[in-house]
């Protein structure tokens, strides 16, 4: 599920040094004024979707890839389908 504007898959960037880096969906999306909020699964994955746009919210769903988590993501990547990661960005016009 995608929201309306979803950025293209990730391109070639240069770093500060000049050299080629592959740039992660993640850093496409937070130029782009997306902030990842968490990795869910349902029921809970449509619930949080369902109360961002309530309280104001664009919200974007990726695939969850569990070689881009900081933390353990064992669990959750025994099973990367089930899972979600949900961004969201403030809608134009609200405050």
């Amino acid at each position: 599920m995608r929201s309306k504007g979803c950025p293209q898959p990730a391109a070639a960037a240069r770093n500060s040094r000049g050299s080629e880096h592959a740039v992660t969906r993640g850093e496409q999306l937070a130029a782009e004024g997306w902030q990842r909020q968490s990795v869910y699964d349902e029921p809970r994955l449509s619930e949080m979707a369902d109360m961002y746009r309530e309280i104001g919210f664009e919200v974007h769903l990726e695939p969850f890839h569990p070689e881009d988590e900081k933390g353990c993501a064992g669990c959750l990547a025994a099973f990367p389908d089930r899972y979600k990661t949900l961004y969201t960005r403030k809608r134009e016009g609200f405050s």
